[in-house]
């Protein structure tokens, strides 16, 4: 079983005179099972979750595949990828078509299943709430993914846009509400999802649940993943994949113990030399601190993880709210910019700043443990830790006096899922 070493040391830098605690995780040798999910098989129950603006392309999911996971291309904003054909206004795609570009998209799967060199697996995470979700689904399938996995609302329809393919489906839930409506509905369509990702109110990003829900203890992963591992029985032992502040080796066994079949991880794959993220990208999560990584509002209407230190949150947060042109058109909440205006930014243009490195203008995501970052390493040497196959010395500083607290955001669109 993994060990936890804490050390109490004088911390220098940017916390410097806080009582700090140092946490590394010490990995006993032994080997994660295998996860099996429709046609394929993983050699570690391990999914990297899909992070979009440019965060996982081809060269992350590759890696992660190659290293025997699954590696997940995130489909939004393909359209910064390689601009060379795209319509662009002062540096946006242009609408959908342009933002969320058919091409890219499939040479991203295709680099990235030659880069996994045919281990893993390699699929694609695609936003339920993104203006042309059709077209993304069977652009994903036309390129080769071997799984899809969809949220940021109920991909109600995936089983009809995936008809007569045989890519895994696997829609994002929070509670064993959503897996009974899904099962009912997909069922019509001859197929139940092949694995469920359950995602709790640690992760970054877009979350599944009110703000208010968020800090609740019923809402929590370790509370919510009994109810929905028994609503997975009842519809023929679906597997469930838990995820939101999954970070080490330790947190794997415990889910697997509960009786997850997988996890999926997103934020500790930034901490890697082959994240398709900015160097500025990484660089602003490795500064980061515990306290900097709170729940935002976002013009998407969910209520969102990121670092809110950056100059663009920092304006948000004291009511700048600039007229913001729609360009892009990324999501159909906003209502052509009409939230963006409302908030203070637009998501996709934020986005993809922060993707090619704008820390402006940029908008950086991260799961409640980003701070826990402190370098970059292999993918390969990131899952040999996260697999106990390789020992975890992974340090990080820990400030045990900051909790997150509620603040006053404003009136949230979004209702728990």
């Amino acid at each position: 079983m993994a060990a936890f070493r804490k050390d109490k040391v004088p911390l220098g830098g940017r916390d410097e005179g806080k009582d700090t605690t140092r946490y590394g995780q010490l990995n006993m040798p032994s080997i994660l099972p295998p996860l099996k999910i429709r046609n394929f098989t993983l050699q570690y129950p391990i999914i990297q979750g899909g992070m979009g603006v440019g965060i996982s392309w081809d060269s992350l999911a590759g890696a992660v595949a190659r290293a025997g996971c699954g590696g997940t291309v995130s489909s939004a904003g393909t359209g910064y990828w390689n601009t060379d054909n795209i319509r662009l206004i002062n540096g946006r795609p242009l609408k959908p078509i342009n933002f969320n570009n058919s091409p890219n998209l499939m040479d991203i799967i295709r680099s990235a299943k030659e880069k996994s060199q045919g281990n893993g697996a390699v699929g694609v995470n695609i936003l339920c709430a993104l203006t042309d979700y059709e077209r993304q689904v069977k652009d994903a399938i036309k390129a080769g993914a071997q799984y899809i996995i969809s949220g940021a609302g109920l991909p109600l329809r995936l089983p009809e846009f995936a008809s007569g393919s045989d890519v895994a489906l696997i829609p994002i839930v929070s509670s064993a509400r959503v897996v009974d409506l899904l099962c009912k509905r997909w069922k019509r369509s001859g197929r139940l999802p092949d694995a469920i990702v359950l995602e709790g109110p640690k992760s970054g990003g877009h979350q599944g649940y009110t703000y208010e829900q968020c800090f609740k203890s019923e809402y929590q992963l370790e509370k919510v993943t009994p109810a929905v591992l028994e609503a997975c029985r009842n519809w023929g032992n679906i597997p469930l994949i838990v995820a939101g502040g999954v970070w080490d080796k330790k947190d794997i066994e415990r889910f697997l113990d509960m009786g997850a079949s997988g996890v999926q991880m997103a934020t500790r794959f930034i901490g890697t030399h082959e994240c398709d993220a900015s160097p500025v990208f990484k660089q602003v999560l490795i500064n980061a601190r515990k306290q900097d990584i709170r729940l935002l509002k976002s013009p998407v209407g969910y209520p969102a993880r990121g670092v809110i230190t950056t100059p663009l949150m920092q304006r948000v947060r004291a009511g700048v709210r600039p007229k913001i042109p729609c360009i892009s058109n990324c999501v159909t909440p906003c209502d052509h910019g009409k939230e963006s205006n409302k908030v203070g930014y637009c998501i996709a243009d934020s986005l993809g700043d922060a993707c090619n490195g704008v820390v402006d203008s940029g908008l950086f995501f991260s799961g409640s443990n980003g701070y826990r970052l402190t370098k970059l390493q292999s993918v390969q040497e990131l899952v040999e830790k996260l697999a106990g196959v390789r020992e975890d010395t992974d340090i990080w500083e820990e400030d045990e006096s900051y909790t997150e607290k509620m603040e006053d955001l404003g009136p949230q669109q979004s209702a728990s899922l």
